[in-house]
């Protein structure tokens, strides 16, 4: 009995031992957990941008999570999403060394803490049954605060991006000024009382120019102006068609005395509906004069067509670019992966002494420059005839250095029709003006060859939350995180450009679409064949019908020799089809089978790997056994 009772005890004492010992294991394992990422693009790994931001904190920064949770009926979607943003905000909280303090609030009807979210800001979302939720945070540093008032699960791979940008805006309120000069309603456009009372309706701004007004102060710069104000950091060029003389040297003067300069020119302008190439209004832009001086061409002439980034469905110069086509030795573009571009234009040349290019963006070898119009209204003809150039075109680059003034000669004339319009009194003297002649510090310009690409039906594609009515802008690809990374990166704000990049990033399937170009051009090659021996059949036949032409009654009766001609004609024709058929179904049995092959390592790579590594670990076990 005495015997019982001790193993009794005792078996209690082991099981209350082993369970302090369980928690206590948590607890510290709690404390120095690790995360295991085994995405390819580390999706679920802090980006070193963000690390960067917080390594800088040298003051508390407090994040308050209000998530609706206790009797609400939040859905599951919502709450699932609440769990890895919540998982998320304690992978800052860490770290952050301690600077990232987190609070979690509960903001249930009628507490203190939905007023706290509404005094933060954040909003609460009604659900169709008529109960509001709330799922939101706010990043306070001192006495600045930033705000994301509703965390959607379809904006999910931005939320690291907006959680670090609010926290480097906290830490650094005053937002830089950026000048926009276009000609396009890239701010929005109001309609006159006329237009709206026959139903039609203003366009609102563009999303790229919503977002920057979210990092940056805006300041819209008229392209007469005849020069930049001087708070102006940073200059964004956009689609400068028509540009004067005067705004010329505006910009040149501007970039000449430090401020940066980020120009998006085109060949052809598709989504410019001012433009009328059938009235002589040019879809094209270019700053030629700046250029020159710098020792770099934009051909406005022609636009790329390139089959290794060819978009199905969509005309050959609709591309879409991966890393392939990207610098990876830049910050800027070391993380982009899915750039669209329509119509691009591309840059040649060698920059003049002093200045040093970096091209970011180029094309594959598989590409070649043809007529915009004609690829415009002609794409399958370009497709038909594309012959490749083994060149790799430059579509975006970099110019670093001194830069030297385009105007030597000073600012140039006032325009002579306003000048006729002054009064002879009005004209008076004037000490000449004096002009910079090269800058004094190095300075930067970016310049890309499309300007299409920053308009919102390339870049962004508006949805509605069914839960609650929401209107979301999800970016498309990595148009805008392309354009606003330059420009802070001419901020001097970097380590925000690789935190946006891995918002767009896709796996695009390279290899499938390398297997179809090679089978595209060997059955280009097959069709030129076909066609030249129909060319060849055709010639043929019209030196027999001249030569039966003088003889009476049989201009139109096919000889012999005519119909063997015919005949040999349509045997080849049938041969080179039937060969053009088999090449074809060799592609899809090629695709099929890679297809495949992803799908068996898909599903049955990880079970296979336990499996294996369980055999082993027995097998291991056994053999220690065996040993003792």
């Amino acid at each position: 009995m005495k015997k019982g009772l001790e193993t009794y005890l005792f078996s209690t004492l082991g099981v209350v031992a082993m369970l302090v010992i369980l928690v206590a294991f948590n607890i510290i394992a709690a404390r120095g957990k690790q995360r295991l990422d085994l995405t390819s693009e580390h999706a679920y790994t802090l980006s070193q941008g963000t690390r960067n931001i917080l390594a800088k904190l040298d003051t508390p920064v407090q994040i308050r999570f209000y998530c609706s949770r206790g009797e609400s009926r939040m859905p599951v979607v919502l709450k699932n999403y609440a769990e890895r943003v919540e998982d998320l905000l304690n992978e800052y909280r860490h770290r952050s060394k301690g600077f990232v303090e987190i609070q979690k609030l509960d903001p249930a009807p009628d507490s203190d803490a939905e007023d706290s979210a509404k005094l933060d800001g954040i909003e609460g979302q009604m659900l169709p049954d008529g109960e509001r939720i709330y799922l939101g945070l706010s990043v306070t540093m001192l006495d600045e605060k930033e705000v994301l008032p509703f965390l959607s699960p379809e904006k999910e791979r931005l939320l690291e991006y907006d959680l670090s940008r609010a926290i480097s805006r906290v830490m650094e309120p005053e937002k830089p000024v950026v000048g926009v000069m276009s000609p396009l309603p890239v701010a929005g456009q109001q309609m006159n009382p006329m237009m709206m009372q026959m139903g039609r309706r203003g366009e609102p701004p563009w999303a790229f120019y919503s977002e920057l007004k979210r990092d940056f102060t805006v300041k819209q710069v008229e392209m007469t102006a005849d020069s930049i104000p001087d708070d102006v950091k940073v200059l964004v060029l956009i689609h400068p068609k028509g540009i004067s003389e005067t705004a010329l040297f505006a910009i040149d003067q501007f970039v000449l005395r430090g401020g940066k300069l980020v120009a998006f020119l085109d060949s052809l302008a598709v989504l410019d509906r001012q433009s009328n190439p059938m009235m002589g209004s040019s879809s094209s832009s270019n700053l030629d004069k700046l250029l020159k001086a710098w020792g770099v061409n934009f051909d406005s002439t022609k636009v790329l067509v390139d089959k290794n980034y060819a978009v199905n469905g969509n005309p050959p110069p609709v591309l879409t670019f991966t890393q392939q086509a990207m610098n990876k030795d830049d910050i800027l573009t070391a993380d982009i992966d899915n750039l669209l571009l329509a119509f691009a234009g591309t840059f040649s040349g060698t920059p003049v002494e002093g200045l040093k290019e970096s091209v970011l963006i180029k094309s594959s070898k598989n590409s070649e420059l043809v007529d915009p119009m004609s690829a415009q209204t002609d794409a399958e003809q370009i497709s038909k005839d594309f012959a490749a150039s083994g060149t790799e075109y430059a579509l975006a680059l970099r110019l670093t250095g001194k830069f030297k003034t385009a105007f030597s000669d000073g600012k140039p004339k006032a325009d002579e029709k306003k000048s006729d319009n002054k009064k002879p009194e009005e004209k008076k003297d004037t000490p000449a003006e004096t002009s910079l002649k090269e800058s004094a510090q190095e300075n930067t310009v970016i310049l890309i060859g499309d300007s299409d690409f920053l308009q919102d039906r390339a870049a962004v594609q508006v949805v509605t939350n069914p839960l609650t009515g929401q209107r979301i802008v999800m970016q498309r690809n990595a148009n805008l995180a392309f354009a606003q990374g330059a420009i802070e990166q001419m901020t001097g704000d970097s380590n925000l450009i690789s935190v946006r990049s891995r918002a767009s990033r896709e796996r695009p399937f390279t290899v499938v679409k390398e297997m179809q170009a090679r089978a595209e051009a060997n059955s280009k090659s097959k069709i030129k064949d076909l066609e030249a021996s129909l060319a060849d059949a055709q010639n043929k036949l019209n030196e027999l019908q001249r030569a039966k032409g003088e003889q009476a009654g049989q201009r139109f009766i096919l000889s012999p020799e005519q119909q063997q001609e015919i005949a040999n004609f349509k045997h080849k024709e049938a041969d080179v089809k039937q060969q053009l058929k088999q090449e074809r179904k060799k592609l899809r049995t090629d695709i099929d089978s890679l297809e495949t092959r992803v799908k068996w390592l898909n599903i049955a790579g990880m079970p296979l790997l336990v499996a294996f590594t369980g055999i082993v670990l027995a097998l291991n076990r056994k053999r220690k056994q065996a040993a003792r």
